[in-house]
């Protein structure tokens, strides 16, 4: 029976199936599942299918005649040049090669490439068809496998290095590594309920306070039996210790001795307590206590009659003697590591602490800065005080936690003098030695502060230990360093104190240099202050303006130099300098030649006569340096001007918004061998509106550039400021051409002749 359309030969009809097979073979080659290109032995495209094109996102015009290699990335270029293309003409095929093709967006497509070499009878190249596979969904399952396969790998790795670590005391390194490995190893071998270590905290040197219990490690007791058992102990821990590993079962005698221990053994489901030291030559370092009831860890049904664990064996009793004493010498080795780890970073505290004042660059900096280091690793409050010719002041007063800060401010506004002679900081700085307060109490808050409210403030801090540290240098007091930590830290050690005293040492010697400069400083700008002339005088013709910035290394004093002298004849002398060097001495000879030039304008010379007399006089007036220097006599009424430069920088000369450096022959500098003839003199007319800026190196001087650059950029920046007045114009000057670092001192004189 045949089906409906279906000839009884058994042979289909023509139609459209006939059609679509007809086309078959080219609508394949265009549209395949693949992208179909063949290439001339060269590489170039000559034929190409839509699959790839839709693909790379190219039109087969932008791909035939492209090379096939220029559409792969950088590496797939490599591997074309250096394996596909060799392979092919040794083989003739390739099979599955894996490359990324650059898509027209700039995104990568990987594929796989099939290709085939055609050749002709002679064996040369003649055609490369080859077949290109999307390997997108392949790339991502191989990447996907090779993770899941490394993450597998880590996490083998990582179990491996657990259980190494867990299994051998030897590998503790703290005492919370050597609770966790004794807990955990001791409740397994006693098929304990709990287990918990809790360590001895010896009682601080020379308090009479009792020994503290700590609990290292727990598990499976509740906190209520530790605090019961650390308040029966007390007073009785060295009784406790020396009576060797025992059981305490819950009995009535338990209970009549200890309600508060047998109530929370009770709530816990214990029946009995094992008490095993842990000790280390002899020292009593802590005890381990195991909790023992009716079932192990996670039975849900007890299979041990009542009563059985009650006691102990002599085999559990060794073992307990022997975990104890592991213990006990793990322990010791964990506080020997701990201790070298802290010594190690109490070292590169005090290596930072000496790089960060270095950088200090004065008292208040540094005052900043050890405060600021005190209180983010060594302690929770710092105080400094510091004497000073008025008496002791509070420089800081730093607190740790921001929200306690206010308690701090208050603190730090309370004098010195207000306060008892019993205050640690007092002592300190009286005494001449450390003061080290280990327990902080009432009585000693009430001896150190002045009132109630200063008595709150200091009591909301909460302080555990107090360490004050004098500040000595060269014999002579200095101040007090006084750290503080509170509740909620260790209070202070042996080597705490020991740290806080080479921080004062350091703190010492880096601010009495500050001091030191800060005194330099002010008396080098006093001594500037004094030696530089008066301001300009009123003239009738002329507004003046003068500027005076001084080198800002060293102590900030130099030998530049301003003058301006109305003379009795009507006329104006005029001088500007520059002393070699910028320090004291260069600032000493810089008064020395003012005072001079004053001297010498008395009978009235010229510019080129002021020159040739200092000249002369230079050796007899004893002046330790050389000098350039620049003369000049002006009148205002009528704009004569005569200028002579011993070694000095031409003035400038701005007219009608036109700036150029007068035409002054300078001669040998003042101090240098005089000249065999007299100085130069210019002379000229300063006409009415013209300004007349004189000026010293330092203005167009730098490191970066030299002289002429300098004198090119003062010639730009005064023809565009040429508008501004004498003062204005300085100003403008200065900001263009000096900045926040000035390696040499800096004198400008600008006036302006007035209708």
């Amino acid at each position: 029976m045949s089906s409906a359309g279906t000839d009884p030969s058994g042979v289909d009809p023509p139609g459209p199936l006939d059609r679509l097979l007809d086309e078959d073979p080219a609508d394949l080659y265009e549209n395949a599942p693949m992208g179909y290109l063949s290439t001339l032995p060269d590489g170039r495209i000559v034929k190409v299918n839509r699959t790839f094109c839709a693909w790379t996102g190219r039109s087969p015009d932008d791909l035939l005649g492209a090379r096939f290699r220029d559409l792969l990335t950088v590496g797939g270029k490599v591997f074309h040049d250096t394996h596909l293309a060799p392979l092919l003409r040794m083989q003739g095929a390739v099979r599955e090669v894996a490359l990324d093709v650059l898509r027209a967006d700039g995104s990568m497509l990987p594929c796989l490439v099939n290709a085939v070499e055609l050749r002709d009878e002679d064996g040369s190249a003649v055609l490369v068809r080859a077949t290109l596979f999307e390997a997108t969904a392949r790339r991502r399952y191989e990447r996907e496998l090779l993770a899941a396969q490394r993450a597998a790998q880590e996490s083998e790795a990582r179990s491996r290095t657990l259980q190494q670590v867990v299994s051998d005391l030897a590998a503790a390194s703290s005492a919370e590594d050597v609770a966790t490995v004794i807990v955990e190893r001791s409740r397994a071998a006693l098929d304990a309920r709990g287990a918990a270590l809790v360590q001895v905290d010896e009682a601080p040197d020379g308090t009479d306070g009792l020994p503290g219990l700590r609990p290292v490690r727990s598990l499976g007791l509740p906190a209520a039996l530790l605090a019961a058992l650390r308040e029966a102990a007390s007073g009785q821990l060295a009784l406790e210790l020396a009576q060797g590993v025992r059981s305490v079962p819950l009995d009535e005698r338990l209970r009549a001795a200890q309600p508060g221990v047998a109530e929370a053994m009770a709530a816990a489901g214990l029946v009995s307590l094992v008490i095993v030291p842990v000790t280390a030559d002899s020292r009593r370092l802590g005890v381990l206590i195991l909790g023992l009831g009716h079932g192990g860890p996670g039975d849900l049904i007890s299979l041990t009659e009542p009563d059985a664990r009650l006691g102990l064996t002599a085999a559990e009793i060794d073992l307990l003697w022997t975990l104890g004493r592991q213990a006990g010498q793990a322990l010791e080795r964990a506080r020997l590591h701990e201790q070298t780890v802290r010594q190690a970073e109490r070292a590169a505290f005090l290596l930072d602490a000496a790089r960060l004042l270095a950088a200090a660059s004065d008292v208040t900096d540094t005052v900043e800065r050890v405060a600021e280091l005190a209180v983010d690793r060594l302690a929770d409050l710092c105080v400094l005080d510091l004497e000073s010719e008025q008496g002791p002041h509070r420089a800081a007063a730093r607190h740790r936690d921001p929200a306690r800060q206010h308690l701090a401010d208050e603190v730090r506004e309370r004098h010195l003098p207000q306060r008892a002679a019993t205050h640690p900081s007092t002592r300190a700085l009286q005494q001449g030695g450390t003061q080290w307060v280990r327990v902080v109490d009432e009585a000693f808050l009430a001896g150190v502060t002045s009132d109630e409210r200063h008595l709150e403030a200091i009591r909301a801090m909460q302080l555990s230990s107090v360490v004050a540290v004098p500040l000595i240098a060269d014999g002579r007091r200095l101040g007090v360093l006084t750290l503080a930590t509170d509740r909620r830290r260790t209070p202070f050690t042996e080597a705490d104190v020991e740290v806080a005293e080479q921080l004062g040492l350091q703190v010492s010697l880096v601010l009495a240099k500050a001091q030191r400069y800060e005194l330099d400083v002010r008396t080098s700008h006093t001594l500037q202050a004094n030696l530089l002339p008066p301001p300009p005088p009123e003239i009738a013709g002329l507004a003046t303006a003068v500027r005076y910035l001084a080198a800002t290394q060293g102590v900030e004093v130099g030998g530049d130099f301003y003058d301006v002298v109305r003379l009795p004849n009507g006329q104006v002398a005029l001088a500007v300098g520059d002393v070699v060097g910028h320090d004291i001495t260069a600032a000493a000879t810089m008064g020395q030649l003012n005072s001079v030039f004053r001297a010498l304008l008395v009978d009235g010379p010229s510019p080129s006569a002021m020159i040739d007399r200092l000249q002369a006089s230079w050796s007899l007036l004893g002046l330790q340096r050389m000098a350039t220097a620049l003369f000049a006599a002006l009148d205002p009424a009528t704009g004569q001007l005569a200028i002579a430069s011993a070694g000095h920088l031409p003035p400038l000369l701005i007219t009608a918004g036109h700036a150029e450096f007068l035409p002054v022959q300078p001669s040998r500098m003042l101090g240098a061998p005089p000249a065999p003839a007299p100085a130069l003199e210019w002379a000229g007319v300063l006409p009415v509106g013209a300004t007349m800026v004189l000026f010293t190196d330092g203005l167009v001087e730098s490191r970066t550039a030299d002289l002429d650059e300098g004198l090119a950029h003062l010639l730009e920046a005064a023809t565009r400021w040429a508008a501004f007045g004498p003062d204005e114009l300085c100003d403008r000057l200065l900001a263009d051409l000096t900045g926040a670092h000035r390696a040499d001192d800096i004198a400008l004189l600008a006036l302006t002749r007035l209708p």
